[in-house]
């Protein structure tokens, strides 16, 4: 295991496997996240439905392939397309109960970094579409400083980038 956070959320490893064949070996693999880094810092999305600061990300649409989704998550909540993403693997979770699934479980998900200019902070704010669900970005040193609620999974998966 390498992270349980006190909510007993857990990142139980993180797998290198092709991206293309994590989807026909992990049955549960259902969502991509892209840590966002900005210079010396990264940059995380205020989640208005769980109230936490997060990595920027969502869940696979049907029939979609994780490179897929996750260009497709970064232009709904970052505005932004034609990306240049990092795939840097695969990683385990143990999950509590949530909207999509109503008990302790398991899940994959694929992880990508992104690094981009302060320059690009504007362009995000001006172009992001998707402003229900995540209500505001923020740098991380800023938000730290501030004592803001920063989801415990999230803060430890940027140390993978």
């Amino acid at each position: 295991m390498i992270f349980k956070a006190k909510n007993g959320a857990a990142i139980i490893e993180k797998i290198d496997i092709d991206e293309n064949k994590a989807i026909d070996k992990f049955a549960n693999l259902n969502h991509a996240l892209v840590i966002v880094k900005i210079e010396d810092d990264y940059l995380l999305g205020w989640h208005t439905w769980r109230s936490d600061w997060e990595t920027f990300g969502g869940r696979m649409e049907a029939g979609e392939s994780l490179s897929e989704c996750i260009r497709r998550e970064c232009e709904e909540e970052l505005g932004i397309s034609n990306i240049n993403v990092e795939y840097l693997g695969i990683v385990h979770y143990y999950m509590p109960p949530s909207y999509w699934v109503k008990e302790w479980h398991e899940e994959y998900g694929g992880l990508y970094g992104m690094t981009l200019s302060r320059d690009a902070i504007q362009i995000i704010e001006e172009n992001r579409r998707d402003r229900e669900e995540i209500g505001e970005i923020g740098l991380y040193s800023e938000l730290k400083t501030r004592k803001e609620n920063i989801d415990e999974i999230n803060e430890k998966l940027l140390e993978f980038y």
